[in-house]
């Protein structure tokens, strides 16, 4: 099942994602919120309003997949040819950053890219969309907390990102956090298998790898976090990405993104989340 939140004037309206149209689940009477959904309310009637037919919105406008997301946690260095191109050691455990709430921002949101920067940096990435709270959860359970997954567009500002030995700075911008179109339910998704993780800009292709070249997985990555940070309903986890940013390029060859650039991310079995930057 594919879920998402969409805007109808200015309320948030859940809907289930058939793209590219949705179906608007509010407007047709479903009672529940997405952030109840994620708490365990009416996820049995879901299945019946996913069989029953209802009006698809043709053009929808997306929200936030989280109206109000508690943590937005990170992880660095999590594909081996992304660590082997910008030359830094196999990490030993998960490096974990973190970004605040009002960088998340909705598949076909326009995002502003700072004047006072330039070093701007796309990373395409597969988000894991915690369901339960999770406290020191083992690697075997792990996964039963996951309500589902999604794209996400670590979007960072390189300079800024290495000017201390915390990344935060130039990880957390506005709008710096893009996550969509849709969560893909747990039970339609296995993050165990192969699943292309792609990247374009203005449509040229800058990053093509796969979830099988992770270094930790998405289980050892929620148990790891889950010694020292308590998870919540609706928290987010980017779980790191692949080869092809522009930081691994010399640095004469860099081509940082810009105002006008339009950034595709795509995940095999989730969609393509759609940013337009300016």
């Amino acid at each position: 099942m594919k879920l998402c939140n969409i805007l109808v004037g200015d309320a948030v309206h859940l809907a289930l994602y058939d793209a590219p149209g949705v179906v608007d689940l509010t407007a047709a009477g479903f009672p529940y919120t997405m952030e109840q959904v994620l708490q365990g309310q009416g996820r049995q009637e879901l299945a019946q309003w996913q069989a029953t037919g209802q009006e698809m919105v043709a053009s929808p406008r997306m929200a936030n997949l989280i109206s109000h997301p508690c943590k937005i946690l990170c992880v660095g260095l999590n594909y081996t040819t992304h660590a082997d191109k910008v030359r830094m050691e196999i990490p030993d455990r998960p490096v974990l950053f973190a970004k605040f709430a009002n960088a998340l921002a909705p598949s076909g949101a326009s995002i502003e890219l700072p004047r006072w920067e330039r070093s701007y940096d796309y990373e395409a990435e597969l988000v894991v969309v915690i369901g339960r709270e999770t406290w020191d959860v083992s690697v075997d359970n792990a996964l039963d907390h996951v309500f589902g997954y999604t794209c996400g567009n670590d979007l960072s500002c390189r300079a800024a990102q290495v000017r201390s030995s915390q990344w935060m700075l130039g990880k957390t911008m506005p709008g710096f956090a893009p996550c969509g179109p849709c969560i893909v339910t747990a039970d339609a998704f296995d993050p165990g298998v192969s699943h292309a993780v792609r990247c374009t800009v203005n449509g040229e292709l800058r990053q093509d790898g796969d979830t099988t070249d992770m270094i930790f997985s998405c289980a050892q990555i929620i148990s790891y976090a889950s010694r020292y940070v308590k998870l919540d309903p609706g928290d987010l986890i980017f779980t790191g990405t692949p080869s092809g940013v522009a930081c691994e390029r010399p640095k004469a060859e860099r081509t940082w993104l810009k105002p006008g650039d339009v950034v595709d991310v795509s995940i095999d079995g989730i969609g393509t989340l759609t940013s337009t930057l300016c």
